[in-house]
């Protein structure tokens, strides 16, 4: 008796390093799918080093191409990227037909039988040339902004074969109202965020806080802006040093010391890189930092309630973030990190009500997005199979 056992998939998730959500829901994807779909064989697909192997901007520039946007966050230089946006998606429409042959060859090497993209601008090329050179094989875009910011951004309406995941019941009815048919459209819970979120060990946050020198009783603020930091900190921490606060710096050692020089008359902790934002997340009551739908859905998954700023230097893809706090009542929105200190008094003012409010929210999308991968997939090889069975 022979045992048929059914053929590995080869699934491609599509990131880029731009800003650190696309790299971060990529991996936190591949772990689920390793334990929801073990028979696949999952491949993270750095698209820049698609387009470019032979990293021939870094070799002309000295950086890669993600690196300047990445140091504009870091520094807050993020006035006039809404101009800087469209200059890009001009470049992208320029170079679309080069793309589409690059991308065709990678597609032909690799034979995926599912294409997940993570990143936007690119996904009619993503698109395009999948379905010319894998007929058939899907193509699924999922969103990690809260909201698109057409056009040519996450949304290509007239790309059929795009299989749309929206975090947001924005993000969805604004897909509809460009056009594309509801089949194409599929709804979770939220953003995608890494599985530790869900599984953490228990923690005795009282006798942590005392640990650290933090009080355990007086509520505790975490002041987080991505992985590489943001001197706008320093603003906070000089307005705010009379409150208890975990201020997280990521790989900027330099803003670190800097902060822990700074004066202030309520305990604080100061750190560094680290991997268990969660851990430090859930020690705090909570959270201020920029519009980024990834560290917002993190804090409110965690039950704390948020303070952001919308402003002129607020990123594009980014301001309805403001918008989705406000509506919810997950937290408060200041005119200007400068002037923060109103803001977080309204939310310390009203804290218990915030903290209920944030409390109800309840984002599986980490779990639900593998299982609509799988149907997707299966879908797709549905008429292949009727075809084998038939007489």
């Amino acid at each position: 008796m022979h045992t048929t056992h059914a053929p590995r998939r080869r699934v491609s998730l599509v990131f880029f390093d731009a800003g650190g959500g696309h790299r971060a829901a990529a991996t936190a994807l591949a772990q689920v799918l390793a334990v929801q779909q073990p028979g696949w064989q999952v491949e993270l697909v750095q698209l820049m080093e698609v387009l470019d192997p032979q990293g021939s901007f870094q070799r002309l520039t000295g950086h890669r191409p993600e690196d300047y946007y990445n140091q504009r966050l870091a520094r807050g230089w993020t006035l006039g990227l809404a101009q800087e946006l469209k200059l890009l998606q001009a470049m992208i429409r320029l170079a679309h037909p080069g793309l589409v042959r690059t991308l065709q060859q990678h597609w032909l090497r690799t034979e995926p039988d599912l294409v997940v993209s993570l990143v936007p601008n690119f996904n009619r090329a993503l698109g395009e040339s999948l379905a010319s050179s894998l007929p058939g094989v899907p193509f699924v875009t999922v969103m990690t902004d809260l909201a698109d910011h057409p056009p040519a951004f996450w949304i290509e309406p007239d790309l059929p074969q795009q299989q749309l995941i929206c975090g947001t019941q924005r993000a969805w009815q604004q897909a509809r109202d460009a056009g594309c048919d509801a089949a194409r459209l599929h709804r979770v819970s939220g953003m995608i965020l890494r599985p530790d979120f869900y599984d953490a060990p228990p923690l005795d946050r009282a006798a942590a806080r005392r640990a650290l020198g933090l009080p355990a009783e007086q509520p505790v603020g975490l002041v987080m802006f991505g992985g590489q930091g943001s001197k706008v900190m320093l603003t906070l921490a000089r307005q705010l040093h009379d409150l208890p606060l975990i201020l997280l710096c990521g790989r900027n050692e330099a803003l670190a010391s800097q902060l822990r020089a700074l004066p202030a008359t309520a305990p604080r902790v100061v750190l560094g890189f680290t991997p268990e934002v969660q851990r430090w997340m859930r020690l705090a009551d909570w959270f201020i930092g920029k519009p980024g739908p990834g560290s917002l859905s993190e804090a409110v998954h965690l039950g704390l309630p948020v303070v952001t700023v919308r402003n002129a230097f607020t990123m594009p893809q980014e301001r309805y973030n403001t918008e989705w706090v406000r509506e919810a009542g997950l937290g408060t929105v200041a005119p200007s990190f400068r002037a923060i200190r109103p803001a977080v008094q309204e939310l310390l003012g009203d804290l218990p009500a915030y903290r209920l409010t944030v409390a109800a929210q309840h984002n599986r999308a980490v779990f639900e997005v593998p299982a609509l991968l799988a149907r997707l997939l299966a879908d797709a090889e549905a008429p292949f199979s009727a075809t084998e069975l038939a007489p």
